[in-house]
């Protein structure tokens, strides 16, 4: 948003500045085509997520060929418009429903990417000490590696981000143990939706001293945490799992957040044996998996509609006024065309 609030994104996109950038996240009418369809915007059609390479910006890797620019105009790249469930469309119309959960495969099928790489590196990481205490072979070791990794998981930070990747890790795996830590109220719709979704345990980050609230987050596992995921954004979740000792000895570090640095001292990294990975994306078929979950949940609850016209006529004032600041909805949509859904759907 800030690039383009500079001019800085002129080049890449359609006359007009004084509007947001951003890959589409939502369903999209396509005439030429008669149908709805879900625009995929990062990953593209890659066999695999880490094709980022040294001669690619990072702007040109996360909107190149897919950006959705409101999709108003159709600015998409057709072998990228990917297919609905049936049973959402009655009388050529979307349901509205349907229509708020498909804000979300975006996010969603990140975190079905990084449930897949925690999976793989955790595997990885402690099959050899699993198969030694198991008394197992390689192929039973890693399968119960892919378990053992979440056993005690801290998900620090709450916004839509942190509640999928709950969601997610507690329907592949349902006997972790899973710890929310944000700055909400225990009490508030965001923090019991969350849980209610992914049936963990709240700590709410509002301690005077950080190695108290790493005391009360252990307390909660009932243990060091086998994996610390963070997507709250701030420095606190390097400090809380590396200085404070909340991630436990051959744990994994999964950094999803952007900004924040992580820093660590080495003495206790290197023997404590943890692996820190960041990787942000996901192909195509994690996309097609999202859409199927999301039409299934009950999602659309957490998602509430401002006019197209008021966005329109100030898409940056509306972000900062309406869809990110404080008492904002946890999701903000704009239905595009009120022709084309059925709004009691």
């Amino acid at each position: 948003m800030m690039m383009g609030k500079r001019g800085e994104l002129g080049p890449k996109f359609p006359e007009g500045q004084d509007r947001l950038i951003n890959g589409h996240e939502g369903v999209v009418w396509v005439p030429s085509q008669d149908r709805f369809a879900i625009v995929l915007i990062r990953g593209g059609d890659s066999l695999d997520p880490t094709r980022y390479t040294e001669e690619e910006s990072y702007f040109e890797y996360g909107c190149d060929r897919a950006d959705g620019l409101f999709c108003d105009r159709m600015y998409v790249n057709p072998d990228m418009l990917l297919a609905i469930p049936e049973g959402h469309v009655h009388d050529g119309r979307l349901d509205l429903s349907f229509a708020k959960k498909m804000v979300f495969p975006d996010p969603f099928a990140c975190m079905l990417f990084q449930l897949e790489r925690m999976e793989d590196l955790g595997s990885a990481h402690l099959f050899r000490r699993t198969a030694r205490r198991l008394g197992c072979g390689e192929e039973e070791a890693r399968a119960a590696a892919k378990e053992e990794i979440f056993e005690r998981t801290v998900i620090f930070g709450l916004g839509t981000t942190g509640m999928f990747i709950g969601d997610i890790i507690r329907q592949a795996h349902p006997d972790a143990r899973i710890v929310f830590v944000a700055r909400s109220p225990e009490d508030s719709p965001k923090v019991q939706f969350a849980l209610r979704q992914a049936g963990g345990t709240y700590v709410r980050s509002r301690h005077d001293r950080p190695e108290d609230l790493a005391a009360e987050i252990c307390r909660a596992l009932g243990g060091r945490a086998t994996a610390f995921i963070g997507v709250s954004g701030s420095s606190a979740e390097h400090e809380i799992a590396f200085t404070h000792r909340v991630l436990g000895c051959n744990g994994l570090y999964n950094s999803f957040s952007l900004g924040p640095k992580i820093t660590f001292d080495t003495m206790p990294f290197g023997f404590e044996n943890h692996l820190i990975f960041g990787s942000i994306n996901f192909r195509q078929d994690h996309m097609e998996k999202a859409i199927q979950m999301l039409a299934r949940s009950s999602y659309d609850r957490i998602v509430e509609l401002i006019g197209r016209e008021e966005f329109a006529a100030d898409p940056i004032g509306a972000y900062e006024n309406r869809i990110y600041c404080k008492n904002a909805p946890m999701k903000t949509a704009v239905i595009w065309n009120r022709d084309k859904i059925n709004m009691e759907g």
